[in-house]
């Protein structure tokens, strides 16, 4: 909450772990012994159109299927260096890059541990209009609650008064 609230300028969080959905997607090491802060993908959308940085085409970006794309090895960025993520780094242009990648591996895994999968919550049927389950001050299906309307207008009148 300190970070949302800008009280601090970095997370306590050594690591932070990207989902999209149940998916993970990238992970944010902030080493803060060297002041690098890292980040790992495991998986990007894929943009359309070609290199725009966004979904526009679809409006949304998908979590998996053939709208991402996977990457072994992860792409790597040095955010302190490269807050907008331009330029992945490689074995050849980071001397700690099997090292960094490593040490993300093994704390995703760590991670994975300590979590149980739940059902869905965002479903097509979670997400449907069920009358049923809605406030109801008339008699079922057809909810008016003229009781609210008539309340209101009551307390605009005390206000008027």
């Amino acid at each position: 909450m300190p970070l949302l609230q800008q009280k601090v300028q970095y997370s306590d969080h050594e690591f932070m772990f990207h989902y999209c959905g149940i998916y993970l997607h990238a992970v944010r090491w902030n080493q803060k012994e060297v002041g690098a802060v890292w980040k790992a993908h495991y998986t990007t959308p894929v943009f359309s159109p070609e290199g725009a940085g966004d979904c526009y085409r679809v409006r949304v970006c998908h979590c998996v299927g053939e709208q991402v794309t996977h990457h072994d090895p992860p792409l790597l960025f040095d955010l302190s260096r490269d807050p907008s993520e331009s330029n992945p780094l490689s074995i050849a242009t980071e001397p700690q890059f099997d090292t960094i990648i490593k040490r993300i591996k093994e704390e995703v895994e760590e991670h994975q541990k300590t979590w149980t999968p739940v059902p869905l919550q965002l479903t097509w049927w979670n997400n449907i209009w069920r009358p049923w389950l809605q406030p109801c001050c008339g008699t079922f299906p057809i909810c008016w609650c003229d009781q609210e309307t008539e309340n209101r207008h009551s307390h605009l009148q005390e206000v008027k008064d």
